[in-house]
């Protein structure tokens, strides 16, 4: 069947769409990956997903829509899982600056903050019971990188079942490559891939019907 094997088979026809809140996860913006005096920091497509989410979350609070964000860090070596990336294993400590939440995305005032110590912000941390009482059901994932923490974290999203979507623009990775790859794949199966406009026009169409009084 060619090239549109997956198409042909169904991959993708299904859109995932939107349901009646939205929250928003915020993964890894660390300056590890976001300072590029760090091994790992400065990818082009990581700055340019830091740069459209800090847009995406100015709406975001505005409009009072939960936001989660998480670092990853750890006590020692000792404490890691097995990273196959010296850079993680060397600088990811949490008396490391490196693990510090850029602050161009990071409000403390606001922002539920986790450590999380696997790629998925919600593997044994408290999103999902956060979203929960927020009754968040539909989860707008942003961060790096695509191909690692971001592909575990829309996955985890989809199996919590979160209507999930994936902004291309706000997510980034150290090469386009894996990027579009793994985006593509998401697509596929789990999210509806979109970009930073479609997320805000979400977040304002949801903003206005919170504000427009319901019918009896």
């Amino acid at each position: 069947m060619g090239n549109d094997d997956y198409k042909n088979r169904s991959y993708g026809e299904i859109p995932v769409g939107t349901g009646f809140k939205p929250g928003i996860v915020v993964v890894d913006f660390q300056l590890g990956f976001t300072d590029p005096d760090y091994p790992l920091g400065g990818a082009p497509l990581v700055m340019r997903a830091l740069k459209n989410t800090e847009t995406l979350l100015k709406a975001a609070r505005r409009y009072g829509v939960p936001v989660a964000s998480c670092n990853t860090a750890y006590m020692n070596e000792r404490e890691m899982p097995y990273w196959k990336i010296t850079a993680v294993r060397e600088t990811f400590r949490h008396d490391h600056p490196s693990v510090a939440l850029d602050p161009r995305i990071h409000d403390p005032a606001y922002d539920l903050v986790v450590c999380k110590k696997g790629p998925s912000i919600f593997f044994s941390t408290g999103v999902a019971d956060y979203f929960a009482k927020e009754r968040v059901d539909t989860v707008i994932v942003t961060g790096c990188n695509t191909s690692g923490c971001i592909r575990a974290t829309a996955i985890d999203a989809f199996s919590h079942r979160y209507r999930t979507l994936v902004p291309e623009d706000c997510v980034g990775d150290i090469e386009e490559q894996p990027h579009r790859d793994n985006l593509r794949d998401l697509g596929r199966r789990y999210v509806d891939v979109v970009d930073l406009d479609h997320a805000l026009a979400y977040l304002e169409r949801w903003h206005a019907a919170q504000a427009t009084p319901q019918e009896a």
